[in-house]
């Protein structure tokens, strides 16, 4: 039984920027450090701190502040490669255990959770050029261009769509992980590209931003978009028919994964190098599944 005077274990959430999806992290997360409060009669709990923009600066920044407050160990989605994070470099030599989720390990001594994200875009495009029989102009939007898990997600979706000699693959713009700014580049590719037949995403801001854009324009059922994740406004939009399905990763999973790792480094416990939480389709058959309630 712990003492009603003992200092609970903190672990920090870092984001790359405030998102519906990050609110999925954090309830897995939450949920795991309850589980493990309640079986080792000590207080584990999460702290959220997310960053006000997905840049590099900001996200610096705000991991300068939650190393001031000594948690024992942060969880943090990269926004960019860790070398360009010296910050992330600091928490490590001080002895404050990190984890990269929704990224690759991004360097030695860094555990990675989460899915395959070369093999997520491959799937999702892949998917996408089977329902367009291999042929047509085919958008695909990136998200924070340097973020490891969308330049992955992009790269492949890129390399699958050129084994396709009749497929044109058209710039789908960026969206910065902001779904109001994906919803504006979607509004603008749609307008420019009338003989557009497919759209692709490497975030789960652009699902969103795009399936908006689609209903906006009187372009649903007309242009076929397969999207990147599995929270509710995704889900409804699969549901509704406005996406054709979305390939997703599970981020409640990857919350609960990336405590669990750190709560084995705060006791010296050897952690692996990178947690695969796998991914799931969404299409209009489970998409309820996804949806609360």
């Amino acid at each position: 039984m712990s003492s009603p005077d003992e200092q609970p274990v903190r672990f920090v959430i870092v984001p790359k920027v405030e998102h519906p999806w990050y609110d999925e992290v954090l309830s897995g997360a939450r949920h795991q450090a309850a589980t493990m409060s309640t079986a080792v009669h000590a207080p584990i709990e999460v702290s959220y701190a997310p960053p006000e923009q997905a840049t590099l600066a900001s996200q610096q920044a705000t991991l300068e502040s939650v190393l001031t407050s000594k948690p024992q160990g942060i969880a943090i989605d990269p926004v960019e490669p860790a070398d360009s994070m010296p910050a992330m470099i600091l928490a490590r030599e001080s002895g404050v255990p990190v984890v990269a989720f929704d990224s690759p390990s991004p360097t030695e001594g860094i555990t990675g959770v989460g899915n395959n994200f070369a093999e997520q875009g491959a799937v999702a495009a892949r998917r996408l050029a089977a329902l367009l029989d291999g042929s047509g102009e085919v958008a695909v939007m990136q998200g924070v261009p340097h973020a490891p898990n969308h330049l992955q997600r992009y790269r492949a979706q890129l390399t699958v769509l050129e084994e396709f000699d009749g497929i044109t693959v058209i710039d789908g713009g960026i969206d910065h992980d902001d779904i109001t700014t994906a919803r504006a580049e979607a509004a603008r590719v749609l307008a420019a590209n009338p003989h557009l037949r497919g759209y692709l995403a490497c975030d789960a801001s652009g699902p969103i931003g795009i399936a908006q854009a689609l209903v906006d324009s009187g372009r649903s059922g007309e242009v076929t978009a397969v999207g990147m994740d599995s929270i509710a406004p995704i889900a409804q939009a699969v549901a509704d028919g406005v996406l054709e399905s979305s390939v997703a990763t599970i981020p409640r999973m990857q919350g609960a994964m990336s405590v669990l790792m750190l709560w084995q480094a705060t006791l010296g416990l050897p952690v692996p190098r990178f947690v695969d939480t796998g991914i799931e389709i969404v299409t209009a058959a489970n998409a309820k599944d996804y949806l609360p309630g």
